[in-house]
């Protein structure tokens, strides 16, 4: 998990536009800004997230969000797994979006796989010290309906 942090760190220059009307809490996750910190672990400086204060309010919160399941080998089921805003062919894995388009889930029950965007609720964990992590996590996490507009 520290090499993809460490990933994480490099690029997160590369951001695209978050995606559809329904972007909401992932536009505000994007409203994050760096500084560079020494990590003893890399040996070299690198970008850590800070949190606005828009971000910052939803720690420890229940929120909904919509996203895309990323596969990544060495999570051993789908109760641990990456969502993204975006799929997989257009995510920060493959260089098409930023850090802040992706967090960890760590869900209730598994969540069974697919290729289309579900929504889920959970409770947000903001990250800016453990290199071993993504900024976000998503929590006690459970797959729900599309919520009713």
């Amino acid at each position: 998990m520290a090499g993809l942090v460490l990933i994480v760190a490099m690029t997160h220059t590369a951001q695209a536009q978050i995606p559809g009307e329904d972007g909401g809490l992932w536009r505000t996750l994007a409203k994050l800004s760096y500084e560079k910190q020494y990590n003893d672990m890399f040996g070299f400086e690198i970008d850590m997230p800070v949190f606005s204060d828009e971000i910052k309010a939803l720690e420890d919160q229940e929120v909904l969000i919509r996203g895309y399941i990323i596969p990544v080998e060495g999570y051993r089921n789908h109760k641990e797994f990456i969502f993204s805003a975006y799929p997989y062919s257009q995510c920060f894995f493959c260089g098409a979006a930023g850090p802040e388009t992706v967090m960890e889930i760590y869900a209730e029950e598994p969540v069974r796989f697919t290729s289309e965007m579900i929504w889920l609720k959970g409770k947000l964990v903001l990250n800016d010290s453990d290199v071993n992590h993504l900024f976000y996590i998503l929590e006690d996490a459970k797959q729900v309906s599309e919520p009713v507009k």
